[in-house]
């Protein structure tokens, strides 16, 4: 099956707070910022089923309500798109720490607001000093179909929380460690730093 690499890029969009998904050149903007907490560390979508007749809010809803997600969404498609394979975020990342994670996830948005999970990952970044780099993530493999008229969603985070363990940012090992200390982290996409999700789409005849 013919397959060819779609790369949506990320932008920031002027008078919202959230950015968007395109597939052009990215313009000069500011990074986006956001600080994680791990003692209050950014939960699991999937680790938040909701229950029949509960009031709960859905894991949507509690993403939705905290600073330290960052999300991007596209336009809505023209065509189905169909995504096979492992999809692989490029992100342009820096913080103030030396030991940190980097959490994307890949949604489907319908056209009346649901939204779908379609694959994510969580990178460990560790290094002699704090972190400014371009970072690569590896998303699960997946096999999916997004129609005409709905939209690309991902969301970058720097944790998913119990799904993964949360980082504590000192580098001690989880088991052990007595201490915990918060990151700054920015998401860059200008020309110079760009950030993109690199999507396997199957090929039109």
């Amino acid at each position: 099956m013919p397959r060819c690499r779609e790369r949506a890029r990320l932008r920031r969009e002027k008078g919202i707070c959230c950015g968007g998904l395109a597939t052009t050149t990215p313009t000069e903007s500011a990074p986006d910022r956001y600080r994680y907490d791990p003692a209050d560390p950014t939960p699991a979508v999937l680790g938040m089923p909701q229950l029949m007749g509960s009031t709960r809010k859905s894991g949507e809803q509690v993403l939705a309500g905290r600073d330290d997600v960052l999300t991007y969404t596209g336009t809505p498609l023209v065509a189905d798109l169909d995504v096979i394979g492992i999809p692989v975020a490029e992100l342009s990342v820096t913080s103030s720490l030396t030991y940190t994670d980097f959490y994307v996830r890949l949604c489907d948005v319908a056209p009346f607001g649901k939204v779908t999970h379609v694959s994510e990952a969580l990178r460990r970044v560790t290094g002699d000093q704090p972190v400014d780099t371009l970072i690569t993530i590896e998303l699960w493999p997946t096999a999916h179909r997004f129609k005409q008229g709905h939209r690309i969603r991902m969301q970058v985070a720097s944790g998913a929380f119990p799904r993964w363990d949360r980082n504590l940012g000192t580098g001690e090992p989880i088991a052990t460690a007595s201490a915990m200390r918060i990151a700054d982290q920015e998401v860059h996409h200008d020309p110079a730093r760009p950030s993109a999700i690199v999507l396997p789409v199957m090929a039109t005849t």
